[in-house]
């Protein structure tokens, strides 16, 4: 059963599905307490700043996104905001007039933010004036995506978009079907050459041709298991990682498999359920489960190297990873560093007590992490 602290991810339908007490029960799964122990290094705040108003009881993936030497946030409200990647100046600040519905993407000199109306906003990522809307006619939940000539998004009705990056010209659409029953949510497309690969709610990868949008090859990642429709949901939530050629794909109890971009072929595929994006380091990949375990899984091929379960029922965050650790944040606020040899803790970190629900971002060994109340701040761990 979808736990109390991850309520926001599901659709309301699941809802009537479940049969279960979702507030009040007297056996309501209560979060793990913060274990102790010994920490063996610090993490340190470079900078903090201010974006807005953050995400509040939305419960909004608004994750910053960095392009060059400038960081960008975006809230609920429709402020995007700009600071320096080093100082954490604030350079440039504008308001879009219209809620947003997921955080922002950036490359090729713009930042691209989603409106809840449908719309696709592109910003100058130097001065904040605003380029293009767009709209594509849903809602778009994740970050979108770009790359020399196009920004792609992806929308919880099951089509993915893209978009001329000078323009905002639509390019084309592809509709994939997906069932009644999904998570709130979608995974970010990757955007890389000449394809686009997309996750859908059905359980599938997609590989589309950036040319025309036409579908190159899918693979069913996840296999729907059980009787209830509540037991046979599976979903591809959290962003496909693709590292040294290989893409490694997450799903909503399904599986975690390693992809050839190339033939298609799924190398290798193990029983992990994740609505998390991924991290890789130390010749591992990184997922924060459906049970709110971190997990490092051999990424060639696919043993288990450790599995640290003490953070359980926290609503802990995607993994990001730095040189020597990988980091989870929680609903409480707090920043968990583990070692990525073997998962133990090292450092802890008390962030903002409006606790995060946006994917944190590492960039050089600098961690970006947005609270729901707003707060941005750069750390690094020392």
């Amino acid at each position: 059963m979808t736990k109390r602290w991850q309520l926001p991810l599901v659709l309301a339908a699941s809802l009537a599905l479940s049969g279960c007490s979702w507030f009040g029960s007297d056996d309501e799964v209560k979060p793990n307490p913060l274990v102790e122990f010994e920490a063996e290094k610090k993490i340190e705040r470079l900078w903090s700043a201010s974006a807005g108003a953050g995400s509040g009881s939305a419960y909004l993936n608004l994750s910053p996104a960095v392009e060059g030497k400038r960081v960008f946030a975006v809230d609920a409200e429709g402020e995007v905001f700009a600071f320096d990647r080093n100082t954490g100046e604030r350079l440039w600040q504008t308001d879009l007039d219209t809620r947003i519905s997921g955080g922002a993407g950036a490359g090729y000199g713009v930042a691209v933010v989603a409106a809840i109306d449908g719309f696709v906003v592109a910003l100058d990522s130097e001065t904040g004036k605003e380029l293009w809307r767009t709209d594509v006619r849903a809602e778009v939940v994740s970050q979108p995506q770009v790359n020399e000539d196009l920004v792609v998004v992806q929308a919880i009705n099951g089509t993915a978009s893209a978009l001329d990056r000078l323009t905002g010209e639509h390019r084309w659409t592809y509709d994939a079907r997906i069932p009644n029953l999904t998570l709130r949510g979608t995974s970010s497309p990757i955007v890389i050459g000449n394809a686009t690969f997309v996750g859908f709610a059905s359980g599938k990868l997609v590989a589309l041709d950036n040319a025309t949008g036409n579908e190159i090859w899918s693979r069913r990642v996840a296999l729907a298991k059980g009787r209830s429709e509540l037991e046979r949901m599976v979903d591809i939530d959290g962003r496909a990682l693709l590292h040294d050629r290989i893409l490694y794909v997450p799903s909503y109890q399904g599986r975690l498999a390693a992809i050839d971009p190339f033939s298609a072929q799924i190398l290798w595929a193990e029983e992990i359920s994740t609505f998390h994006s991924l991290a890789e380091g130390y010749g591992n990949i990184y997922v924060s489960d459906s049970d709110d375990a971190v997990q490092a899984v051999d990424r060639n091929s696919s043993a288990s190297v450790w599995r640290q379960p003490a953070l359980s029922n926290r609503a802990i965050s995607a993994p990001v990873a730095t040189a020597s650790e990988v980091l989870v944040a929680d609903f409480e606020g707090y920043l968990h560093a583990m070692s990525q040899l073997d998962g133990h803790f090292v450092a802890r970190y008390k962030f903002d007590s409006s606790g995060v629900s946006g994917d944190m971002l590492a960039v050089d060994d600098i961690i970006y992490l947005l609270s729901n109340d707003g707060q941005l701040e750069a750390l690094t761990l020392n």
